[in-house]
């Protein structure tokens, strides 16, 4: 009967037996990968926090002589004697020109996202795409030009029509005349500016949605329209946030394009269609060259409140994403 033998290493503890310790070239490649990465991801936070640190300590240097409220005050005079400025109208117009940007672009990107994924033909469909990529290519100044001398213009007997009919929600009522250089044209451009970057990552999510899922819903007697409820849309949840964020955070940040086709004041009203309003950034670009120390470090500030709002935007839509399981395609 033969008995099982078993191996006992030596008392120095290294086994004979056991192959050398060597270290294979993609053993190598993965650590210096994963040096990369984590150093890439340290640089990142340092550059946020080191433009945290600026934006805040020239911040407070300027509301430190504010004889007005920061968060309050509807008037921008730091050249003033005493300086008074605050970001209320800033944050009114910046905050009511993206919503209407949003309301506007998110269901249009995702109805020619479908389009083109489910519904075109490839012959049709291909060079549709590239369209939709070469306008987000655009620059940003290219769509001011184009909304100042065509958009604006154009746009005079659309604001008469909302007037006429829409007047009664105040919204759209207009106090006076005037060409229509106010918030409701820029949040017109603006949603034609993040039209592109909406419609392309929501395409590119819809293109990944598994084909058996699809294939199932045919099957099971769905028309095309219920295959798209029921199996393309709830895979492409997280997609279509995280690409309205993409879109949200251009339309906050937008500068040029605000700037040359809005008539900027310092007076917040809910009449979408009377000239005026102002954006952070707008009122950044139009200000900075002009401003002495102290105005260039009140414009810094309210930088700040844009910087501050673009990250809660962005950690909203994480907090979204995370909270809802079924948003992942794995869950579709």
């Amino acid at each position: 009967m033969a008995t099982a033998t078993t191996h006992t290493p030596p008392p120095s503890g290294r086994d004979p037996l056991a192959s050398p310790k060597s270290t294979s070239p993609s053993q190598a490649g993965d650590r210096i990968f994963l040096g990369l990465s984590r150093g890439s991801g340290i640089t990142l936070l340092v550059i946020m926090a080191a433009i945290a640190v600026f934006l805040t300590y020239r911040a407070v240097l300027a509301i430190a002589d504010n004889e007005g409220n920061f968060l309050t005050t509807s008037e921008w005079n730091p050249a003033g004697n005493p300086p008074v400025f605050g970001i209320a109208v800033l944050a009114f117009g910046t905050i009511v020109s993206s919503v209407i940007a949003m309301v506007i672009a998110v269901p249009v990107a995702i109805g020619i996202a479908l389009f083109i994924s489910h519904y075109a033909p490839r012959r049709l469909a291909t060079p549709l795409a590239y369209v939709v990529d070469l306008l987000a290519a655009v620059p940003s100044i290219i769509y001011g030009l184009w909304g100042a001398i065509f958009l604006v213009p154009y746009l005079d007997g659309l604001n008469k029509w909302l007037d006429q009919y829409m007047g009664w929600t105040y919204v759209f009522d207009k106090s006076g005349e005037g060409v229509a250089r106010n918030m409701f044209t820029v949040g017109i451009l603006l949603a034609i500016m993040i039209l592109p970057i909406i419609t392309n990552v929501t395409r590119e999510v819809f293109l990944q949605v598994p084909r058996m899922h699809e294939e199932a819903a045919l099957a099971l007697g769905a028309t095309r329209w219920e295959t798209i409820r029921m199996s393309v849309l709830p895979f492409g949840r997280s997609g279509i946030i995280s690409a309205s964020m993409l879109g949200l955070g251009r339309a906050l940040g937008e500068t040029m394009a605000v700037a040359v086709v809005l008539s900027p004041n310092f007076i917040i009203s809910g009449r979408l269609l009377d000239p005026g309003g102002g954006t952070f950034a707008q009122n950044i670009a139009a200000k900075f060259n002009e401003a002495n120390e102290y105005g260039r470090d009140a414009l810094i500030a309210s930088g700040l409140v844009l910087f501050v709002i673009t990250l809660l935007v962005n950690g909203a839509a994480r907090w979204i994403i995370a909270r809802r399981k079924e948003y992942s395609g794995a869950n579709a």
